[in-house]
């Protein structure tokens, strides 16, 4: 190849300036962006689909040109163009907590993202607690969310269903910390050998045991494992985005008796009719009531 032969790939790793890209070849080329891209407010990140030139015999140096458009960024942790999202949630240690998933879920949705719902250490549940967990599961199904919850840990079948949504696709794993990310991504590709680590006793909070971004080939996709989070801000999304985001608001909202209703005192409510009917979640409606309070105290941004 000579100097100027160029060649569009995906970032697949970033480390200290440095960032492997699989190209359309299908080899891995270690690159550094040139100078002006350095500089520029967007920074590459894994996922990124770029633009990059081959170094010469003579130094090798690979150098990014240029990064493609983006169909969707998270922020934290920083990734682009995902296709599909799972959120790995914990049921037990830590916790299971609705109102972090479904902050997590608007995140998702605020960037167009597809997510998929894995609920893990299902297999710690008590019968009784197992039972209590269906209407959950069922409640997010109706929404239209898949939800993958094995009753025993990592059952064959369960992964098997997972991967099947992977060809072709970005994918990313994500979810509070402690969940158990980095363990589930060893069972469906044992050969990363990924760190794990136990639950912090003093905050029931898990100890973050991916430091930074990869993408792993797996089962004709590209996976990604990242570091997870106890806490997401929405300070992006103002109130009459919000009911938006919400599938089962939006299935309903047409029949609200205001247009632009937001769904919290105004009559004639088709929102609030099918939360009292049970058609829509209890859980999933204070979360949304509590976003709103939230975002009414928000000081407006300049």
């Amino acid at each position: 190849m000579s100097e100027k032969d160029e060649l569009t790939g995906r970032i697949t790793q970033s480390l200290s300036g440095y960032f492997d890209v699989l190209a359309s070849d299908g080899q891995t080329y270690r690159t550094r962006a040139r100078g002006n891209l350095r500089h520029t407010k967007q920074k590459p990140v894994v996922g990124d689909k770029v633009v990059f030139t081959v170094g010469d015999d003579a130094d090798h140096v690979n150098t990014l040109q240029a990064i493609l458009p983006r169909e969707n960024v998270l922020q934290r942790p920083p990734v682009a163009n995902i296709d599909l999202a799972v959120v790995v949630t914990a049921v037990v240690q830590p916790a299971l907590q609705l109102n972090l998933l479904d902050r997590q879920l608007l995140s998702l949705a605020q960037q167009h993202i597809q997510p998929l719902l894995y609920l893990a250490k299902t297999d710690l549940l008590t019968d009784a607690g197992w039972t209590a967990l269906q209407p959950v599961i069922t409640g997010y199904q109706a929404i239209g969310y898949p939800v993958i919850a094995p009753q025993t840990a990592f059952a064959p079948a369960a992964l098997a269903t997972l991967q099947s949504y992977f060809a072709e696709k970005l994918v990313v794993i994500t979810g509070q910390t402690g969940a158990g990310k980095s363990t589930l991504l060893n069972h469906l590709a044992p050969a990363l050998g990924l760190a794990t680590n136990t639950i912090s006793q003093a905050l029931h909070r898990g100890k973050h045991t991916t430091r930074r971004v990869t993408l792993y080939p797996l089962a004709g996709g590209l996976v990604a494992d990242t570091p997870g989070f106890s806490a997401i801000d929405l300070a992006a999304i103002d109130k009459y985005t919000l009911p938006t985001l919400y599938p089962e608001f939006t299935a309903v909202a047409d029949q609200c008796r205001f247009r632009g209703c937001l769904h919290l005192q105004e009559p004639g409510c088709a929102v609030k009719a099918a939360v009292a009917a049970g058609t829509i979640m209890a859980s999933r409606y204070d979360n949304y009531v509590q976003l709103q309070a939230e975002a009414a105290d928000r000081k407006p941004r300049y």
